[in-house]
């Protein structure tokens, strides 16, 4: 396995003081479903939303600043993410419950945004269930699942931008499509209010343990992987396309694509990020070869590579 590289330029002296934690050469493998990739140059989880905002006005403007969740549906490359890394803690993870509305922290994880609606008979939110990932990452991709998107829930969402600045956002201003969201890419956000219909909690529960009950028998949810790998293209699905491309089994390095779903990577034990990188390009390749559909990655790729030799399939 490919050992774990190292920054040492010192970008921690560089930063304003904070309430909550900064750590240099931070490991991200840990936190991400794969297993795999180096180190954050520098992390930070904040103590509230105020230390959030005062690190934002304050930090230099040549820190690039990266945002991961739960790290579900992310991939971070070998060579480390460069700058500050935030991930947002327990301090994001709020919900309250108004009637038909919730309003939830973006660490709050998707599950337990379904569960709390489940609880208070609110409908609408079921298909979070079959959804890995917090609030925060549902609201940058659109994530959707079982008939529904994330999109069909939001009533609004508060952000703050890179210079720490809160910005309330619309469902208009989001600019949601198929698994996307047009916001701007520096925003992060912190909190979702969302919307569902009356329901009760036994119906609401029976929906949703028939969305785990599925996922479990077609998804290798046991196994190190980062969830779909390729958005659908259009009239098409993108695990059908791999399948017919001769995929499914493919192997490199430490990396397969999932016997039971080939729109899943899965990480063997040995797998590097350039391993499991590389075997989504040769899918992608493959596929356009067979068919001439260009896939989409729905996977979040972050960081800096530690192998050259992973080229990024273009046709």
């Amino acid at each position: 396995m490919m050992a774990a590289l190292k920054f040492t330029d010192g970008l921690l002296a560089r930063l304003p003081a904070v309430r909550g934690r900064l750590k240099e050469n931070a490991e991200l493998a840990k936190s991400t479903w794969f297993r795999v990739g180096g180190p954050a140059e520098v992390m930070f989880q904040p103590r509230d939303l105020d230390d959030l905002v005062n690190f934002l006005t304050v930090k230099p403007d040549d820190v690039p600043i990266t945002v991961i969740g739960i790290g579900s549906n992310l991939m971070v490359r070998d060579g480390g993410v460069p700058g500050v890394v935030i991930r947002l803690g327990e301090v994001f993870t709020d919900i309250s419950v108004d009637g038909l509305e919730i309003t939830a922290g973006g660490g709050v994880s998707n599950l337990r945004l379904a569960n709390a609606a489940r609880d208070a008979g609110v409908k609408g939110f079921e298909f979070l269930t079959g959804i890995p990932g917090a609030v925060g990452g549902a609201l940058r991709m659109n994530a959707g699942a079982y008939g529904a998107e994330t999109k069909d829930i939001v009533q609004s969402v508060k952000a703050i931008d890179e210079r720490g600045q809160i910005i309330d956002l619309s469902l208009k201003d989001m600019k949601f499509s198929y698994r996307h969201s047009d916001a701007p890419s520096n925003l992060i956000f912190v909190e979702g209010r969302f919307k569902g219909e009356t329901g009760t909690p036994a119906g609401i529960g029976a929906r949703m343990k028939s969305i785990r009950t599925q996922r479990e028998q077609s998804q290798p949810i046991k196994t190190p992987t980062g969830g779909s790998t390729f958005t659908n293209p259009p009239d098409a699905k993108a695990w059908e396309l791999i399948d017919q491309a001769g995929c499914r089994g493919l192997m490199r390095g430490g990396a397969v694509v999932s016997e039971k779903h080939c729109n899943f990577l899965i990480n063997t034990g040995s797998a590097t990020a350039a391993d499991l990188e590389g075997l989504g390009e040769e899918v992608r390749r493959r596929v356009f070869e067979n068919s001439g559909v260009k896939l989409e990655w729905e996977i979040r790729r972050i960081g800096v590579s530690g192998n050259p030799s992973v080229e990024e399939f273009s046709s």
